[in-house]
């Protein structure tokens, strides 16, 4: 095959499976989610599946791989920050137990998965990408809605995106029309910002409405601090607030940087992401699951 009809597409597992969870557990106790005839829940292991047989048939890709993420207590950036995503929740018993029957099934699919001690599935996945826009002419998709991976935003490489219940090709044409930045500044500015949803913390006083221009008009975090004595006057009202929050600023651009030298991945054969959908398998492996749905 041509290279240039090569097109590998990147799937944040544990985004993919916690929006089919709660997509079709939403009001419900959990009595009351459908399980198999073992007593496994399957709710969003179906959902999964028919969004991944989707993606398939709209996207034709010639290689694939789904990124886990490990313990969130076990990463690298809990060992830098230890409050880092410390103010979420315990995960749902049956989507925990959703994610191993998942797992278990990609791998007797053959489905490319990886999960790497001490990185998460973003990293995983920024160094697929760093990899295959150097050595590989075809495209890249990205299936996570976790805006973080807009820094992996080029040329080759785009991610799909719903928003009010449509799914946007997100390009790098997208990113530079809303933002006005190159994708790689996108961590400065959530380096001022923070994320609450990481309890990474930014600056404090430090929004929107400064963020975005401040990294338009300096370039990067370091050189806004570079240029503290001289700042632009319509950002004077942020200046004790960027200046207290300096060493919050370093330190979150380094949460907020995904990492592109995953060892394993950084040392594998691209090539073995190569993939193509067996029908019988896989309706054969669903229904093993009780699992009766149209694949691919």
């Amino acid at each position: 095959m041509n290279e240039n009809n090569e097109k590998v597409l990147l799937i944040d597992g544990f985004n993919l499976l916690s929006r089919c969870y709660f997509a079709t557990a939403y009001g419900k106790e959990m009595h009351e989610l459908p399980r198999n005839s073992k007593g496994l829940f399957i709710n969003a292991v179906r959902a999964t599946i028919q969004k991944l047989g989707a993606l398939i048939r709209q996207h034709e890709p010639t290689h694939m791989a789904v990124a886990w993420d490990v313990k969130r207590d076990e990463t690298l950036r809990r060992e830098t920050f230890p409050d880092y995503k410390g103010t979420r929740g315990e995960l749902p018993e049956p989507l925990i137990q959703q994610y191993e029957t998942l797992v278990a099934l990609f791998g007797q699919l053959g489905i490319p998965q990886y999960s790497v001690p001490r990185y998460e599935a973003d990293d995983i996945i920024g160094t697929l990408v760093h990899r295959w826009r150097t050595e590989k002419d075809g495209e890249c998709i990205i299936y996570s809605n976790d805006r973080d991976l807009l820094q992996l935003l080029c040329e080759k490489t785009s991610q799909l995106i719903t928003s009010k219940k449509e799914e946007v090709k997100y390009t790098l044409l997208h990113f530079q029309e809303e933002f006005g930045i190159t994708p790689v500044q996108w961590i400065d500015v959530k380096a001022l910002l923070g994320d609450k949803s990481d309890n990474i913390p930014g600056v404090a006083g430090v929004g929107e409405k400064a963020a975005l221009p401040l990294i338009k008009l300096y370039g990067s975090v370091e050189s806004v601090y570079e240029n503290m004595e001289a700042l632009d006057p319509a950002f004077k009202r942020y200046l004790k607030k960027l200046d207290a929050g300096r060493e919050m600023a370093l330190l979150s651009k380094n949460l907020c940087t995904i990492f592109t030298d995953v060892p394993t991945v950084l040392d594998m054969d691209l090539d073995t992401c190569r993939w193509k959908l067996d029908k019988d398998m896989m309706k054969s492996a669903l229904l093993e699951l009780d699992i009766n749905i149209r694949v691919g």
